[in-house]
């Protein structure tokens, strides 16, 4: 009789408990909730909110109590001087995953209740609030503003329904947040510093399991080339692809990135030095891409050597030969330059376009025209 007793107690513990789980359910009410991401560089930026619609209300959206104008008292909670909310419900909340500048001013990385205090049809005021949990406006506090900025809203002739945050004019190093909603757009420019950012994230990163390669200190190294910036610190990223212990690797790759980083700081002899080590590891193409960029470089007599050498080492390739007509090009002698470029022609060459691109270099050198 005990045991039976137990077993109703128990059973009725579990009606009751289950009887008052939650289960999952799409969001009721007026509002739908949404969140947004974009990537600038490495910087992600997330806004999460809520988006009250229209709901035939066109006209009768801004000024009135759905997005009210200038600071306000709502007539619940501790501000008595409250701005819109920039959404319904909840924070809006906008997620800054390292620091960035927002309307032309620094702001640090983190999370942040988003408001706007809409202050006329020309003029509203973002705040970005380091209170990012109050339920709407009703509990601003000035004194939690992180950063405040000004912006110009535009109209538009059509209507959004539900109110919507979009990204705008994307650049590599910025991008432009805009609210939506009814016929107005409120925009405001986030910048990031996509090269330094990239920077501190390749030296945190090369600490760890990602470090056990050439290729990632060649990566972190070849970056900063490719950038002409912390050309000291990448020389000592490129002699970690080299000789790093256990994982260094002499190669074409990492010995002519040394040897350019070397050019860019001034040190031409070095740079030369490495790039007659690194020549004899190169590959057909590598070598072939490293002459023509001596020739951008108007070093026309240094890259006609490096074009010999890689015809020398690979003959009867049409890709060597037609290195050879570039380099005579370059110094000038289009007699030798036409010569090669007519046998490149005959060597394989395997697509139309490579075809139609030498047929055209005979032409001009035929007219003692330079093809570089």
């Amino acid at each position: 009789m005990k045991n039976k007793f137990l077993l109703s107690i128990a059973l009725l513990c579990l009606f009751v408990s289950v009887s008052y789980a939650q289960l999952s359910m799409p969001h009721n009410g007026g509002s739908k909730k949404a969140s947004v991401s974009e990537l600038i560089g490495l910087t992600k930026i997330t806004i999460d909110y809520d988006r009250p619609a229209v709901r035939g209300r066109e006209g009768k959206v801004w000024g009135t109590n759905l997005a009210h104008f200038g600071f306000i008292d709502q007539g619940y909670g501790t501000s008595k001087a409250a701005p819109w909310r920039a959404g319904a419900n909840e924070n809006t909340v906008i997620t800054f995953s390292s620091d960035v500048k927002v309307g032309g001013k620094s702001l640090a990385a983190g999370k942040y209740g988003l408001f706007m205090a809409v202050m006329s049809e020309s003029e509203i005021i973002v705040i970005f609030s380091k209170d990012n949990q109050s339920w709407g406006s009703y509990y601003y506090d000035p004194a939690k503003d992180a950063l405040r900025i000004t912006t110009k809203p535009s109209k538009s002739e059509t209507s959004q329904e539900f109110l919507r945050y979009e990204f705008a004019e994307q650049t590599e190093n910025s991008a432009t947040v805009v609210l939506a909603w009814e016929k107005w757009r409120i925009p405001f420019k986030i910048e990031a510093d996509v090269v330094n950012n990239v920077i501190n994230s390749m030296r945190e990163e090369l600490k760890g399991d990602k470090g056990f390669s050439w290729q990632a200190w060649h990566q972190a190294a070849n970056y900063c080339l490719q950038n002409n910036t912390n050309l000291e610190e990448a020389l000592t990223w490129a002699e970690g692809s080299i000789s790093g212990q256990y994982i260094g690797e002499e190669n074409f790759t990492t010995l002519s990135t040394k040897a350019m980083i070397f050019s860019k700081l001034n040190k031409q002899s070095e740079a030369d030095a490495l790039m007659k080590k690194a020549l004899p590891f190169g590959k057909v193409t590598e070598v072939h891409a490293y002459g023509r960029q001596l020739i951008s470089q108007k070093k026309g007599a240094e890259a006609l050597e490096v074009f010999k050498m890689n015809a020398q080492k690979n003959p009867n390739n049409w890709t060597t030969t037609l290195g050879l007509a570039r380099g005579f090009s370059a110094v000038g002698d289009y007699k030798n330059a036409l010569k090669n470029a007519k046998l490149a022609l005959t060597q394989g060459v395997p697509d139309e376009q490579n075809k139609k691109s030498i047929q055209e270099m005979i032409q001009k050198l035929g007219e003692n025209k330079d093809i570089n």
